[in-house]
């Protein structure tokens, strides 16, 4: 689903991802980019975070972080899906790590995703996460303006 907010910039949501937990949209599109909220590792259909164990109070023992990069990822294609975009039209990635030890295991799923078109990337360590998240995956895509985005057949993930 998508709607009107201003001429010019077009507000985007999905009932295909993980609804926003705060007063935000899944991406908004405003002069031929895409900028894409953070995406967590929630699932749609359970809407719980993958790849974590927790106790029986419910506090986090372990994350799977392969799980809930691969998660995360799933989410973001989804959305730019929403809007027309998909992973080759990605020129900037932030991703929010909860520790920065997790760096090898994240960046290896995170390759898997991105062997021909590498959007710029930055990879930051924070104090917490939403949820049980242990990474986050915000980014920005070219869109094009009102039909002047050169899409070729195939192109999309």
């Amino acid at each position: 689903m998508s709607g009107p907010a201003r001429p010019g910039i077009r507000v985007v949501r999905t009932t295909k991802a993980p609804p926003a937990i705060g007063a935000y949209a899944h991406a908004v599109a405003a002069g031929g980019f895409l900028f894409v909220s953070g995406q967590g590792a929630r699932d749609v259909a359970t809407g719980r975070e993958v790849g974590v164990e927790c106790d029986a109070d419910g506090r986090v023992l372990r994350y799977d972080v392969a799980a809930q990069t691969a998660q995360v990822l799933e989410n973001l294609r989804t959305v730019l899906a929403e809007a027309g975009a998909g992973f080759s039209d990605l020129v900037d990635v932030t991703v929010f790590l909860r520790r920065m030890e997790d760096f090898p295991t994240y960046n290896e799923v995170y390759a898997r995703h991105f062997t021909e078109h590498t959007p710029a990337r930055t990879t930051v360590a924070v104090a917490g996460l939403p949820g049980r998240n242990a990474i986050e995956i915000k980014a920005t895509a070219w869109i094009g303006t009102d039909g002047d985005a050169a899409r070729r057949d195939g192109e999309r993930e």
